[in-house]
């Protein structure tokens, strides 16, 4: 099929029709540039253009097919010719559009998961690519079920592009879940004192300490928690959490596997440590390799000795004293002290260990400065 050959044909008869390109595009409906790129070889009219063309042209659709007036004695040849040539160039457009069909569908995916791989934590530009991805993937889906109704295939395109963005959306939370890292979804983000909040479609996120050692997540999926209400501490709740903790109570000083792993899961232990235990006097020396002096900005040590002691005598029923040693100082704890200064200890330890409480009367204290150097004068003056 010579497309410069039949282009060269039509305008030929539209010329011999005293017809503009104008006026022939006005009578098929289409624009007159579409007329020029037909008569410039550019491109084929549609097969469904075949016919009512010939129309205006006065010409039959083996003429306009062969490009030329075809002889009476030549008309059987060139009418088995061009139905083979037609059916050649239908194949290849098909496959081309399909071609294309897959290539959007596959791309926009690709895009999509891309964005969520390359760009930076927290970045916007991860989501608007992502979004642009699954666009162009729903638009595939649109065109590979043209032979559906407008309708049904308006409503298959979204339920395509709804699906992708609850997977992406879902493995953006996992991400946060399992990797701590900053959603990549979030319509809006805010930085407060020590925490970053971000807004996600589906979840809220706190990042507190952000960019420290003791940085942890906080996912907000019913949506309870505000700035001030969140749990904040200046310690990793992934670990020093009453969560996590609960795991290692005990009734007694001296296992020493269950000991290691709740001073370990405790601030402090970043440092690095080692302990012995008084079996006879049911106390603990934990040695830190640090200085105090050294740690002690934001009285981030005082925090941390309060915070540990609390803990540990809510966690082991036995534990009588607690000496923390520091290459500069040591510091001594009783239970006895704890019982009777720190403000609100026994509703902590009832029926074991409260969490509620915990998180409210220990955990949520720490960044009251006030509050810690009363209460670390009281214990450890």
């Amino acid at each position: 099929m010579d497309q410069k050959k039949i282009g060269k044909f039509i305008a030929q008869c539209r010329k011999q029709k005293n017809m503009t390109q104008q006026e022939l595009a006005e009578r098929l409906n289409v624009s007159d540039r579409t007329i020029g790129n037909w008569e410039n070889g550019r491109n084929m009219p549609d097969l469904s253009m075949f016919k009512p063309l010939c129309d205006e042209l006065g010409i039959s659709i083996n003429d306009l097919m062969s490009g030329e007036k075809v002889l009476q004695e030549d008309y059987q040849e060139k009418l088995e010719e061009n139905i083979v040539t037609t059916i050649e160039y239908t194949n290849r457009k098909l496959f081309r559009s399909e071609g294309i069909t897959i290539w959007m569908i596959a791309g926009g995916l690709f895009l999509s998961f891309s964005a969520l791989s390359v760009f930076p934590d927290g970045s916007s530009w991860s989501s608007v690519y992502a979004i642009l991805g699954n666009v162009i993937s729903a638009v595939g889906v649109f065109r590979i079920t043209k032979k559906r109704t407008w309708l049904k295939r308006g409503i298959c395109c979204f339920a395509y592009f709804s699906i992708w963005m609850v997977i992406w959306l879902t493995i953006d939370c996992l991400r946060v879940v399992f990797y701590h890292q900053a959603p990549k979804f979030s319509y809006h983000t805010e930085t407060i004192y020590n925490m970053i909040i971000y807004k996600t479609p589906m979840y809220h996120v706190y990042r507190i300490n952000y960019d420290s050692p003791n940085e942890y997540y906080i996912i907000d999926a019913n949506r309870i928690y505000t700035a001030d209400t969140v749990p904040n501490t200046p310690f990793n709740r992934t670990y020093a959490g009453i969560d996590n903790l609960l795991r290692y109570k005990s009734a007694y000083v001296g296992d020493n596997s269950n000991d290691a792993a709740l001073i370990q899961s405790l601030p402090l232990s970043e440092y690095g440590f080692v302990f012995e235990i008084d079996s006879e006097g049911q106390g603990l020396y934990i040695h830190y390799y640090v200085t105090d002096w050294c740690i002690n900005e934001n009285a981030y040590l005082e925090k941390s000795l309060l915070y540990n002691s609390v803990a540990i005598f809510s966690l082991i029923d036995n534990a009588a004293y607690i000496q923390y040693d520091f290459s500069g100082s040591s510091y001594r704890i009783t239970r006895e002290q704890v019982e009777e200064y720190y403000p609100n200890y026994e509703k902590i330890v009832k029926d074991g260990v409260h969490k509620e409480n915990f998180n409210r009367y220990l955990e949520n204290k720490m960044n009251d400065r006030e509050f810690v150097e009363q209460i670390f004068l009281k214990l450890f003056s």
